[in-house]
């Protein structure tokens, strides 16, 4: 309910004004359904693959500091949206193969070398430490990577500061389906690994001694949170905080069991991102905000008080 008010006051607001408030019927309408109801209705989306991610990131790796940008997903999709930019105005055929893809299908596919990266320095989904590390690893590496070609090429910066503060202003109907179509069946799935990550959280002698299979488990957990992961980040960019807060929330709620923690993290996820997104817009309107900032700071000061109440 919170989640489709949350939606709803993302429709009421922009720079026209409050529903539209002195524009034509037919204006109204095209600002009203194709400009507002993607970009309130994508953040939601975004917000709950970014959420979902980030539980299960924190699951899988045992650690609550985990984030979906943890396996190199984050720098891999910055890294292929500089080469689209570059690529752009290198020459016809570059230009031609990149207009194909666009910069949101490049960041997918960035985000997924990243992680597939992480995995083969990993050796595999076997140890949750050496992935870690591997994340770590790639990570730094593909951003230095990043750095050195926006430094070669500044025109592009613009660009990637928007893509890395994140921002829903792109968001279409057609990317409001498609993270639905991922995010529905992947909530599913997750809900059904859930017993899983319980045995995990007791160490591994224990899942192994109640019968679980970590090495397929762990396999799933990582394909799940790599595609819940890049599809959000094709659509919005990098937006910071809302997969680490939204678990931790969660469990402020009384979500212990990986099942209720994993049901009601997207919800939250969702609802924040949605939030942020009309508080991004309305707070300087009508300039706007980049949504990732309103992120970065309400996430971090949350927690941040959670550090001060007690341990995370």
């Amino acid at each position: 309910m919170f989640g489709a008010l949350a939606v709803a006051l993302g429709l009421s607001l922009g720079a026209a004004g409050w529903l539209g408030q002195g524009a034509s019927e037919d204006l109204h309408s095209v600002i009203l359904w194709e400009i507002r109801l993607p970009r309130a209705l994508g953040a939601w989306l975004a917000g709950a693959l970014l959420a979902l991610s980030g539980a299960l990131a924190q699951g899988l790796f045992r650690n609550p500091l985990a984030d979906p940008f943890l396996l190199g997903s984050a720098s891999g999709a910055a890294l292929a949206v500089a080469l689209a930019l570059v690529g752009f105005g290198l020459g016809p055929a570059a230009a031609g193969w990149w207009a194909q893809i666009g910069l949101g299908g490049a960041a997918f596919l960035g985000a997924a070398l990243g992680v597939g990266l992480s995995l083969a320095l990993a050796r595999g989904a076997a140890q949750s430490l050496r992935l870690l590390l591997a994340g770590v690893v790639v990570g730094v590496v593909l951003g230095a990577v990043t750095s050195l070609i926006t430094s070669r090429h500044p025109e592009v910066l613009t660009t990637m500061q928007a893509f890395n503060l994140g921002t829903t202003a792109f968001v279409s109907l057609a990317g409001c389906m498609l993270m639905a179509c991922v995010l529905l069946p992947a909530w599913g799935m997750a809900w059904a690994l859930a017993r899983g990550l319980d045995a995990m959280a007791l160490g591994d002698a224990t899942a192994l001694s109640l019968g679980q299979r970590l090495s397929p488990l762990r396999w799933a957990l990582v394909a799940l949170l790599a595609l819940c992961t890049g599809v959000a980040v094709a659509q919005t960019g990098l937006v910071a905080f809302v997969g680490l807060a939204a678990p931790h929330v969660a469990r402020a709620l009384g979500a212990s069991q990986h099942r209720a923690l994993l049901l009601l993290s997207p919800l939250i996820g969702g609802l924040l991102l949605a939030l942020a997104d009309a508080l991004a817009r309305s707070l300087t309107a009508p300039q706007e905000l980049p949504v990732g900032v309103v992120t970065a700071i309400v996430g971090g000061l949350y927690l941040l008080w959670r550090l001060h109440r007690r341990p995370l």
